[in-house]
């Protein structure tokens, strides 16, 4: 069941206390409530990481790529040029409780645009921390965008069981944008070695 605003608006104003659902800095709770949407906005962060392009011949398997982060101040903008990717947080550090997940999406206006916001979209029951977001320019022209800024929307849905663990994964409690690095599972391995 996805969630509307006015019930992700009481989840903010009456969180649990054992277990809470926390957006800060907390949106305007009237605004959440008057939109009538199932989501809510969040807002584009300060910090920015891309791939540096001169230095990464091809990503590989089990190595962290060579990465550069910037940081642009509210009042300032991030131009993202055509075909660029950049990994962005939001502004917002979210708690998620273990009985409630979400999705990521784009806001359309932007997508009109040719900004794709999000391409790993889910949000774990137990999630802390900002949530990254992975921005590309699939237009023709050079796009601003500016830290403080409403980049996305959330769409919240409760989960079956509360008895869900906690999301552990090294993308959590993060403050900055951070890639990763992406290996072989055991079947893939397995699979590899028989050739």
């Amino acid at each position: 069941m996805i969630l509307k605003a006015e019930k992700i608006a009481d989840l903010l104003s009456n969180p649990d206390e054992q277990d809470p659902f926390v957006i800060t800095p907390q949106p305007d709770l009237k605004t959440v409530r008057e939109s009538g949407s199932a989501s809510i906005d969040l807002r584009l962060g300060t910090w920015f990481t891309l791939l540096r392009h001169s230095r990464t011949e091809a990503l590989q398997l089990g190595k962290p790529p060579s990465t550069e982060t910037y940081y642009t101040p509210f009042g300032r903008d991030y131009v993202l040029h055509p075909g660029y990717f950049v990994l962005a947080i939001t502004l917002e550090w979210v708690r998620f409780p273990k009985d409630l997940a979400g999705y990521v999406i784009g806001r359309s206006s932007w997508g009109r645009c040719g900004l794709i916001i999000a391409t790993a979209t889910g949000v774990h029951p137990g999630f802390t921390g900002c949530l990254t977001l992975e921005l590309t320019n699939v237009g023709r022209v050079p796009i601003k965008i500016k830290p403080g800024m409403t980049i996305c929307q959330v769409f919240l849905h409760k989960v079956e069981t509360s008895t869900a663990a906690t999301d552990v994964t090294s993308f959590a409690a993060r403050r900055k944008p951070w890639i990763g690095k992406i290996e072989l599972d055991d079947v893939a391995k397995r699979l590899s070695s028989t050739t």
